[in-house]
Formats: C-alpha cells, sequence, structure tokens
C-alpha cells in the first residue's frame, strides 16, 4: 500500500476521493438532462474574457522576449562591425580616436536600449500576467463547488420527497447543503467583483508597455542617429584627406580622362538625330552693344566718307542676291525686299522691345538685318505679313527665334 503523504490522514484522502465520485456523478446526471445544472450567463461571459485576456497576455509577453531577443542579437551585430572597423582604422587616419570613442559609445547605447525595455516593458508585463494563474485557479474551484452545490441541493431535494422521511439525514442533508452554498457564493462574489476590473486593467498594462517600448524607441534611434551622423562625418573627412595625398600626376590624368569623356559626350550629342517636339527656350541673345560716344561718331563718320569716295565692287552682286532670294521664294510673290515666307508652329512672346509677338499660324516675311554683324545665331528679323499689308511698312519688323517658325 502506497504510502500517505505527511499532513493528510486517511480520512481526508477517502474524503477527497468521495468528493471527486460525486462530482462525476453529478455531471454525468446534468449532461443526461436528469439533473438541473446551476447557470449564470453573466459570469460565464466574464470567464470567456478572462481567458481571451490571458491568451493575448500569454502571447504579447512571449513576442516581446523575442523582440528583446532580436535586439541583443543586433546588438551583436553592431559589436562585431564596429571592432572590425576600429582594427582596421589606421592611427594616422582622420578621426582615429574619435572612432574608439564612437564605438563605446554605441555599445553602451545598445545595452541601455536593452535594459530599459527590460525593466519598463518585459518586468511590468510579467507583473500583470503573474496574477493571471491564480485567478484561473480560483474559477476552477468555484465551478467545483459549484457542482458540490447542485449535488447536495439534489440531495436534499430527494430526501424530502422520499416516502420514507428520516429526518436525520434530512437535516445533515440540509447543513451540508448550507456549507456548500456558502462556500460556493464566496468564490462567485469575489471573483465577480475581480473580473471586471482585471478585464479593464489590461488597458493601462498595453499602453503603459507600448508607451514605454516607444519612449526608449525613440531615444534609442534619436542617440543612435547623431552617432551615425558622426560616422558619415569622419568617413566624409577620410576621403578628403584622401585625395589630398594624391599626386598631381594622377590629378591631370583624371583631368585629362574628365576632358575626354565630356569631348565623347558632345560628339554623341551632336549626331543623335532629332527628336520631333516642341523647342526649348530660344537662343540666348548677347547683351546690347554700347553706343559710341560723340567724338567715335565723327571720327566713324570721317573713315564713312572716305569709303564712300571708293567704289564699292560687292553693291552689284549683293543686289543680285537679294534679288536671286526674293524671286527663289516659295511662292514666288514676295513684296520687294524680303527674303523668304516662314509659318509659326508655336507661341512666342516677346521679351525685349525689339523682339516680335507670334502666335501659332502668323506668316512672317524674312528680311536681312541692316548689319550682318547684329544678327545672332538661331534669330531671324522679319514683319508680320498681317502688318505689311496693313501699313505697307516695314518699320514693324522686330527679331524672333528661328526654332519657333517653319519655312513656307
Amino acid at each position: 500500500m502506497a504510502e500517505i503523504g505527511k499532513g493528510v490522514t486517511a480520512g481526508k484522502l477517502a474524503s477527497n476521493v468521495q468528493k471527486r465520485l460525486t462530482r462525476a456523478q453529478e455531471k454525468v446526471l446534468q449532461k443526461l438532462g436528469k439533473a438541473d445544472e446551476t447557470r449564470d450567463a453573466a459570469f460565464e461571459e466574464m470567464v470567456a474574457n478572462f481567458n481571451k485576456q490571458m491568451t493575448e497576455g500569454t502571447k504579447l509577453q512571449k513576442d516581446l522576449k523575442a523582440y528583446l531577443t532580436a535586439v541583443k542579437t543586433m546588438h551583436d551585430a553592431s559589436r562585431r562591425l564596429q571592432d572590425c572597423l576600429a582594427e582596421m582604422y589606421e592611427p594616422d587616419w582622420f578621426g582615429k580616436e574619435e572612432m574608439d570613442a564612437m564605438t563605446e559609445d554605441t555599445d553602451t547605447l545598445w545595452l541601455d536600449y536593452h535594459q530599459n525595455i527590460t525593466d519598463k516593458s518585459l518586468v511590468c508585463m510579467d507583473t500583470y500576467l503573474a496574477q493571471l494563474p491564480d485567478i484561473k485557479a480560483r474559477i476552477a474551484k468555484r465551478d467545483r463547488k459549484m457542482v458540490d452545490f447542485d449535488s447536495a441541493r439534489h440531495h436534499f431535494a430527494s430526501l424530502q420527497k422520499g416516502k420514507k422521511k428520516d429526518e436525520a439525514k434530512i437535516a445533515k442533508a440540509e447543513e451540508e447543503l448550507g456549507r456548500a452554498q456558502r462556500i460556493f457564493e464566496e468564490l462567485n462574489v469575489e471573483l465577480q467583483d475581480e473580473l471586471p476590473a482585471l478585464w479593464d486593467r489590461r488597458v493601462g498594462v498595453y499602453v503603459n508597455t507600448f508607451q514605454g517600448l516607444a519612449g526608449h524607441q525613440e531615444k534609442f534611434h534619436k542617440e543612435m542617429s547623431k552617432l551615425s551622423q558622426n560616422l558619415n562625418d569622419i568617413m566624409t573627412k577620410l576621403e578628403e584627406q584622401r585625395q589630398l595625398k594624391k599626386t598631381p600626376t594622377a590629378a591631370a590624368k583624371t583631368g585629362d580622362g574628365a576632358k575626354s569623356e565630356e569631348a565623347n559626350h558632345s560628339e554623341s550629342a551632336s549626331s543623335a538625330p532629332k527628336a520631333v517636339q516642341r523647342p526649348g527656350p530660344p537662343p540666348s541673345r548677347p547683351p546690347p552693344r554700347l553706343t559710341p560716344s560723340p567724338d567715335q561718331r565723327q571720327q566713324r563718320a570721317g573713315q564713312l566718307e572716305d569709303e564712300t569716295s571708293v567704289p564699292d565692287t560687292n553693291t552689284d552682286s549683293t543686289d543680285t542676291a537679294l534679288q536671286s532670294a526674293v524671286t527663289n521664294g516659295s511662292d514666288g510673290e514676295l513684296p520687294p525686299g524680303f527674303l523668304y515666307k516662314v509659318k509659326a508652329i508655336h507661341d512666342y512672346a516677346a521679351t525685349d522691345g525689339d523682339e516680335l509677338e507670334l502666335k501659332i499660324g502668323d506668316m512672317v516675311l524674312v528680311v536681312a538685318f541692316d548689319n550682318p554683324d547684329e544678327q545672332d545665331d538661331g534669330w531671324l528679323m522679319g514683319v508680320t505679313e498681317s502688318s505689311w499689308m496693313q501699313n505697307k511698312d516695314i518699320s514693324a519688323k522686330g527679331v524672333f527665334p528661328e526654332n519657333f517658325t517653319q519655312k513656307v
């Protein structure tokens, strides 16, 4: 026969066995519908909330521990990387002392971050979850006492309904019923007060846990950002130090290579086919020429008088070229003095007093510049055909960008 444990008598053991048998018998009768069962829908909802609360809290605790493990892993990886850089960093390089100090600061920052999360978030969750197993055990005890209460109630009712009533048994059954009811109701009242309060308390626990976590994360990343910026500055200075140590020959070769690459790029760009699209901005025009002083004007006038005495052999050829250009116009009916006709294919807003305003579809009669030296690359001079037809006056002429028009 097995030895009975210390403090447990044979009578006590037999009583416990008898209670278990009675409870099992009562549950069988309730499932078969031969005995009614005490039910409390409000309490059952509290128990469902408690089970959900315990499941969620346990999962959060598990994930928080996994997060701390990941932080520890990242700390180890960061420390190895920093140590590797510190070992490779030569003494004569820029910022050697700052690099060593930054390695220590980074390691300390990781340690503080891990410890703060452990103390403020994980410990808070551990404390919160530590009380749940006791509540769970009391709920199970309440369920057992409820079965005892139902069993005593049914036993007392069966004695009262019996044909041969035994007053002694009825009195004893009534006493057991009262004791079972008192124990059950005490547990039931306590849990009905504690479970709703515990259910509401979970919100505060979650707030404290994640507020602490978020605050420590913000502080950690802020300090780590400063260290990362310091590391970037040191690397920038180190690169500048390396550039200064380069030999002039190497620098010259680099410059020649850059010029060659730029030249090749220019050639490829010039040989590329032109895409049909809206032209870019008009060509830039040089600043206006300075007006000569009165003495310079007199000197220039004297030179012109001397030149008029010499026959101009180019006059005939210029007139011939102009006449040829007029004759070879696209429509053959240009007024005298005009070279050819163009059509505006884009709007152009004049930005200077000597420029011509263009609208899409405007026809422009092109004339030669009075002084060819004043013509800028990419610019033409002319007068709109409508203006010419109305006034027969060429004084309304102006310059305009050639790439905004198309010859007709």
